[in-house]
């Protein structure tokens, strides 16, 4: 397996080595958008608003236990990247086992917690009177799926750091075509409406993450889950979580600000949450393409930290940006010109359907910028830099969304400036992103590369 990944991350030219890379991590994103986009389209077919609003309010709870897997998952594919990079294989086997073993307990503690306090974090989280009563069942259904969440999110990015991009790739779309091709079903043919929509979505994660299991287990992944190979010690933990926390205090913070404006959003009725989380729904066109595209390249740039390979960062980096402002603009005029097509999909009310067509062409104003912050954001973290990483990730949906969002809620008073507050933020937060990583890579990099590996 060493031999798989020397040949993508050293040896391949870098077009190859990050399209190899980028398209299997692109289509498991465009998987999770499906699926995401799946649950609302089938909800929407019950001509039921109140149903729509309820899992748009139970969306942030979802992303708060995504964000453990994206602290084991990002966190993990930075370290085992940077160190089969230093050709340090047995530390590898130790932090995918960690990631593993510590995940799971983590995700079944969270599942307890969510499963007898349904009601309340509903409550919490926005639900209205109409609302809760849909949220809180969707949310304990989906509890019982919180450990295979966390072990499919975690996997499909680290199984990445191995060279097995498409192995990566599989499990989100064996998880998500199971979800899709359930959601019709459950929700409509059952007439199970939220509860179908939420068992559809444990299947495919328990699916997903007993792929990802099988192939752990195999002579072909030359990482391990193997109790043995268990390490908290030795940097293990300590490299997991310097790079995992900031990446998971995005994810958090982007779930707490869609809690804070939902809530805000509520003061203008269900029909404006409603509008809104379709809205979210559109923009994530964009924004989970773009993701894929950064996440792809990240172990590619981490191996290339890890070996000194100066050079080839460099090159890899710059491939990278040119294409993701290529594929922003792109994505861009499509979303924006299909607004209208994509809303009504989901929202058949009229008030509704109002508020998410406003929402939808605002949002994707941040389009052809988000694709260079996404680049940025994994380079930062591909070289273990976990204080330029920290800022970056508390101030998009933190530092900087809030204040922008509680400004303009009192300057504006309006439901559409509530949804600017985001594509202005995306602007502010790109900017930093550059001086963060320009600050990286000086600060971080070694200044003399390692010409014995520059081979391009």
């Amino acid at each position: 397996m060493q031999n798989k990944t020397t040949e993508i991350f050293r040896d391949a030219p870098v077009p190859k080595a990050v399209i190899s890379n980028v398209i299997p991590s692109i289509v498991s994103m465009i998987m999770v958008l499906i699926y995401n986009l799946a649950d609302t389209f089938f909800i929407g077919q019950t001509k039921d608003a109140y149903m729509v609003a309820a899992v748009s309010v139970a969306t942030p709870a979802f992303l708060l236990f995504m964000a453990v897997g994206m602290l084991f998952g990002i966190g993990g594919t930075s370290l085992i990247s940077r160190t089969l990079g230093e050709g340090n294989d047995q530390k590898a086997k130790n932090a995918s086992s960690f990631c593993f073993w510590t995940g799971l307990l983590i995700g079944i503690l969270a599942m307890i917690v969510i499963f007898i306090f349904a009601t309340p974090v509903s409550m919490a989280i926005g639900a209205s009177a109409d609302t809760v009563g849909y949220a809180s069942q969707y949310l304990r259904i989906v509890s019982t799926a919180i450990p295979f969440l966390i072990i499919s999110n975690s996997f499909s990015n680290i199984i990445r750091a191995e060279g097995n991009a498409q192995v990566a790739m599989m499990g989100m779309i064996i998880g998500n075509m199971i979800n899709i091709v359930l959601d019709p079903v459950m929700i409509l043919g059952f007439g199970w409406d939220v509860a179908g929509a939420a068992v559809a979505t444990v299947l495919g994660n328990v699916f997903a993450a007993l792929f990802y299991i099988w192939h752990l287990l195999s002579k072909k992944a030359m990482l391990s889950i193997h109790p043995k190979y268990y390490l908290a010690g030795d940097g293990v933990a300590a490299g997991v979580f310097a790079i995992g926390i900031p990446a998971s205090l995005n994810s958090i913070l982007m779930s707490v600000s869609n809690i804070v404006v939902n809530n805000i959003m509520a003061n203008y009725g269900d029909m404006a949450v409603a509008g809104l989380g379709v809205a979210m729904k559109v923009n994530m066109i964009v924004v989970m393409l773009l993701i894929g595209l950064g996440t792809g390249i990240q172990p590619i740039l981490g191996y290339c930290f890890g070996s000194g390979n100066r050079s080839r960062y460099l090159a890899v980096l710059k491939f990278s940006l040119i294409l993701a402002f290529g594929l922003s603009a792109v994505m861009t005029v499509i979303c924006y010109c299909g607004a209208d097509p994509l809303v009504h999909a989901f929202l058949e009310d009229a008030d509704a359907f109002a508020y998410g067509m406003s929402f939808a062409r605002i949002y994707i104003y941040s389009g052809p910028v988000i694709g260079l912050m996404f680049v940025f954001i994994n380079a930062i973290q591909s070289t273990g830099a976990a204080f330029p990483a920290l800022i970056l990730s508390v101030s998009r949906q933190g530092l900087i969304y809030l204040p922008v969002l509680f400004f303009f809620q009192h300057i504006f008073h309006s439901a559409t400036m509530l949804a600017a507050a985001q594509p202005i933020t995306d602007y502010l937060t790109t900017a930093l992103s550059v001086v963060l990583f320009l600050y990286t890579f000086r600060r971080y990099f070694p200044t003399a590369p390692a010409e014995s590996q520059h081979i391009e």
